[in-house]
């Protein structure tokens, strides 16, 4: 099966390869015994699909029920279900779910919800391991705002790690959101926070593993005109 590498990581892998080319191919015409090239090469064919694992593009189409439905953003881990303020955007106390990717993870970033995004901001700051609670309104970020069709408003965080250098958000005022879309890319080990309206139900705990643009992770309680 073919595999998609995604935009944001074709240079990468360009100057990967090219860097372990040059590393490797001294030591197979210098280096005796050749165990030592054979090593090496495999090491650095080792590193080389990790990277390539990271830096797959899946298409994902998502076929459940989209109505009221929350869905990962992330390939990962849920590190964090918990009531919490949101003090950027919202002004309220909210449901937080968190998902931290390891460098083992695809790092595109897929939409939750579906609707408009009507906010999208970046923040620059600190590179902590993005497993750390503080690492939410610390660390270099990204904060994206989707209306849901019934009104509800989901905002969603891309924080960096302490590997992460890069935050790619594609998302603007005024688009339409759909989960089976890309909202964004995470380079190397970072974390997306969701921050959902009080009476969520949620789908997932915490350790549980997702995949982004397919794991239902929440349920969105209906407003009153919707129900």
């Amino acid at each position: 099966m073919r595999v998609k590498i995604h935009h944001e990581g074709t240079s990468v892998l360009v100057a990967a390869l090219g860097i372990l080319i040059v590393v490797n191919a001294p030591l197979w015409v210098w280096v005796r015994p050749l165990a030592w090239a054979i090593a090496a090469t495999v090491v650095s064919a080792v590193i080389y699909l990790l990277l390539v694992n990271f830096f797959r593009s899946p298409r994902r189409h998502f076929t459940g029920d989209r109505r009221d439905v929350v869905v990962s953003s992330a390939d990962g881990t849920v590190v964090a279900l918990e009531e919490t303020f949101e003090d950027e955007y919202l002004h309220c106390r909210c449901l937080q779910l968190s998902v931290f990717m390891s460098i083992f993870n695809v790092h595109a970033n897929w939409f939750p919800v579906d609707g408009e995004v009507v906010y999208v901001k970046h923040h620059p700051g600190r590179f902590i391991a993005a497993y750390l609670p503080k690492s939410s309104t610390e660390n270099e970020r990204s904060t994206v705002v989707i209306c849901t069709p019934n009104g509800q408003k989901i905002l969603l965080r891309q924080i960096a790690g302490a590997m992460a250098r890069r935050i790619v958000t594609y998302a603007r005022p005024g688009d339409e959101a759909s989960v089976e879309d890309h909202m964004g890319f995470i380079k190397l080990g970072s974390r997306v926070d969701l921050y959902l309206p009080l009476g969520t139900e949620p789908l997932v705990k915490i350790g549980d593993k997702t995949t982004g643009g397919i794991t239902e992770v929440a349920r969105l309680h209906p407003s009153p005109e919707n129900a």
